[in-house]
């Protein structure tokens, strides 16, 4: 059986950009990650001790994102995966990043698939 965690639609604010104007504040990006889970050792007896809690990738996007000013999409969506990776269970994690407010008529996007190196 499958397992996945996922943050959808994550709106917050980000300083990023290579225009000197993307440097004078932040900018509104959303995330999505998608985190694909081992199997379960064990029946998770709902308790979340037993399971990935969500909070932890919640909040580590956001101290990523308040953390330091990011010149890429690249750059942020591979520090995401990172985080993603770096959590118990974790196999693979896809996570993208959009900029609304790019342009008027659409937004503006990176996404990456990274697994966990085997051993």
């Amino acid at each position: 059986m499958d397992r996945r965690i996922f943050i959808r639609d994550f709106r917050l604010k980000v300083s990023i950009g290579i225009h000197d104007f993307e440097k004078d504040g932040p900018q509104t990006v959303i995330v999505n990650a998608d985190l694909l889970l081992a199997p379960a050792d064990a029946v998770h007896n709902d308790r979340i001790a037993n399971v990935l809690d969500y909070d932890i990738v919640h909040d580590g996007i956001v101290a990523l994102a308040r953390s330091r000013h990011f010149n890429l999409q690249e750059s942020l969506v591979d520090a995401i995966l990172d985080l993603c990776l770096a959590q118990p269970g974790v196999v693979e994690a896809r996570v993208s990043t959009e900029k609304p407010d790019v342009y008027g008529d659409c937004r503006v996007g990176y996404e990456a698939v990274r697994r966990r190196a085997p051993g």
